[in-house]
């Protein structure tokens, strides 16, 4: 006979340490940024912060950089109405195959921008790579009735691709800062 003090409670909860949940990624993406952008504020020859609008470098920039940034805000556009939106409806699926187009363009469009990592390519790309390989997977998924394996895929893209690697793109010194904060 087992000793009753030995043995946990049928309900104890399970500890599972897979996948991170999304409000995970979210929360490590924010913090990652503050430290970062922490440290490139403090650093030396920082110019002062100051909120306005001056899209000059937007509008000079290449027609790559351009086509980059529109299937980013698209993407981002889309994804949120997706993730607010009913699903498995036929505007779900209208607009899924447009937020799919708007993540492809986004994600092969940065393979053609480097300059985070000087001239070479930077962890985000990575990401862009993932985003390659991970679309047809959740599409797949979709169309085999898997509904929590689509779900997983696309909420993933876009909580990592979107979120987390947009945030990434207001570092200071980067183009969108410049746009938002810059002098």
């Amino acid at each position: 006979m087992k000793n009753p003090a030995l043995t946990l409670p049928r309900k104890w909860p399970r500890v599972s340490f897979g996948r991170p949940s999304n409000r995970a990624v979210i929360l490590i993406g924010l913090a990652a940024y503050a430290i970062v952008s922490w440290i490139i504020l403090n650093s030396p020859d920082t110019p002062p912060v100051r909120f306005r609008i001056n899209p000059v470098r937007l509008v000079e920039a290449s027609a790559v950089l351009k086509l980059h940034v529109v299937g980013a805000l698209s993407a981002f556009g889309i994804g949120a109405a997706l993730m607010m939106g009913v699903k498995g409806r036929g505007l779900h699926k209208r607009l899924g195959y447009a937020w799919v187009a708007a993540m492809a363009i986004t994600a092969i469009s940065s393979f053609f921008l480097t300059g985070l990592n000087g001239n070479q390519f930077s962890w985000i790309h990575g990401l862009s790579a993932w985003t390659i390989i991970g679309l047809p997977m959740g599409i797949t998924a979709a169309r085999r009735k898997d509904i929590a394996g689509h779900r997983k895929q696309m909420t993933g893209m876009f909580t990592g691709g979107m979120l987390v690697a947009g945030l990434f793109t207001f570092l200071p010194g980067r183009m969108m800062w410049s746009i938002f904060f810059g002098a």
